[in-house]
């Protein structure tokens, strides 16, 4: 298949190539730079295979930004000459909302139309994204990628197919002539004005639901970096997912699309059903998670954190909670309870089974109102609970004040106030308290 390759010209004069394939509910989808190319994708075996399945029951509006594939090779000098790329797809276009679609560094300039036209915006799927590009370029294999480009060009393309793929992939013998498709070597000549690249403001101010996706096996794009941007962005949730992009092609897609057009995934497993409303959010998370996987060794931990998560699951279960599974953490676990004191009684029984792993946990809990979409829970609240359990020391639980007020008289714990704490991405300052045995 190959589409029909359209241009349009941005308001700073850029021609930006685009396509438009399938029917129904409009998404508009650019992937990282580095791959992208809107005519070769389509025989690509990774690529055509994600965009096929989103044609099956969408509008896909694929482009390529500024510097790439086949639109002019201008180098952005900043985010927002990005934004102006996709302004120009939409003018042209003509759809009044749609869904957004980006992919690792393509995420910076999605954020920041996000916030700049919201009422364009009616859904926001992230895949492995973040907010500051120095994120990604500060890791050891982009560094790596970066110091190859300047000696052997060939050489550098040719290891990108194993940083998105993993080893031992079909796809990797023919990506790295891909990649000499879609850029040159002058796209990897200026780390240091790509690290200036910032969408935190922007992220504050998204408006539409938001699915993040993270590959598991994709290190280039860490944790960390995940879990800030779930954070900074109001209204998202996270699905962590084994693999890279080549595992479960067909899955991936499916939550993208569902989640796009506000459907239920037709491959969602059977669980027990989320409550909306008034509920209590506990967040646990395993501490230095990245620290421990350097002393340890990757297999070492990953075997202590499944085992870990394992006891944690029984808990929320023995505790009357339930575990969100759309928000997988990957090192860690969000739970809802219809109570107060059962959250409590869940942390406590979570940092008991950290003890026991040789591991320590931060776990913060908030009470308010959350939202029920599929096998997914969001809201502010959410937001707030993260962000509280962020504060907690090693082997702590920090409650709000809701959650202390809802649980002094039955939860059979003390609470010493912390008093109030800025926390990141939470406009007004929040007053927390420590659990402590009675």
């Amino acid at each position: 298949m190959d589409p029909e390759v359209r241009y349009c010209t941005t308001s700073d004069g850029v021609r930006i190539a685009y396509t438009v394939t399938g029917s129904g509910p409009p998404i508009i989808s650019a992937v990282d730079p580095l791959s992208s190319h809107v005519q070769l994708e389509w025989s690509h075996p990774v690529a055509s295979a994600v965009q096929r399945e989103y044609i099956k029951r969408n509008t896909l509006i694929r482009y390529d930004p500024r510097g790439c594939g086949l639109s002019d090779r201008v180098l952005a000098n900043s985010l927002d000459e990005t934004v102006l790329d996709i302004e120009a797809v939409v003018e042209r276009i003509g759809f009044a909302r749609f869904a957004l679609q980006p992919v690792l560094s393509s995420t910076l300039p999605h954020i920041a139309y996000a916030a700049i036209h919201p009422d364009r915006v009616s859904r926001l799927i992230i895949v492995d994204g973040f907010l500051r590009m120095r994120e990604m370029l500060g890791t050891p294999q982009a560094q790596a990628l970066f110091a190859a480009a300047r000696v052997d060009w060939m050489l550098a393309t040719e290891t990108i197919g194993f940083i998105a793929f993993g080893a031992g992939q079909d796809v990797n013998a023919s990506h790295g002539e891909y990649i000499r498709a879609c850029i040159g070597p002058e796209n990897l000549a200026d780390p240091e004005l790509l690290m200036q690249f910032d969408a935190t403001d922007y992220a504050r101010k998204v408006q539409a639901p938001t699915l993040v996706i993270k590959h598991e096996g994709l290190s280039v794009v860490t944790m960390e970096a995940t879990k800030d941007l779930v954070a900074t962005i109001p209204n998202a949730q996270l699905l962590v997912i084994p693999g890279t992009f080549v595992d479960d092609i067909e899955g991936t897609a499916e939550r993208v699309v569902a989640f796009a057009n506000n459907e239920s995934p037709r491959s969602s497993p059977p669980g027990a059903p989320l409550p909306s409303g008034m509920t209590a959010i506990l967040f646990a998370d395993i501490v230095d998670s990245t620290a421990l996987t350097e002393r340890l060794g990757d297999d070492a931990f990953r075997d202590k954190a499944r085992g870990l998560d394992a006891a944690m699951r029984v808990a929320i279960r023995d505790s009357g909670g339930t575990a969100v599974e759309g928000k997988t953490l990957g090192d860690g676990v969000l739970a809802v309870f219809t109570s107060a004191k059962q959250a409590i009684a869940c942390a406590q029984a979570c940092h008991d089974a950290a003890r026991a792993a040789g591991l320590a946990l931060h776990a913060g809990i908030h009470a308010g109102d959350v939202i029920r979409e599929a096998d997914n829970v969001y809201g502010g609240a959410v937001n707030i609970a993260a962000r509280v359990a962020a504060a907690s020391a090693p082997g702590e639980t920090l409650v709000s004040g809701t959650v202390r007020e809802l649980a002094r008289t039955s939860a059979g714990v003390v609470f010493e106030d912390r008093g109030e704490q800025a926390l990141k991405g939470v406009g007004e300052p929040v007053r927390v308290w420590a659990v402590r045995a009675a």
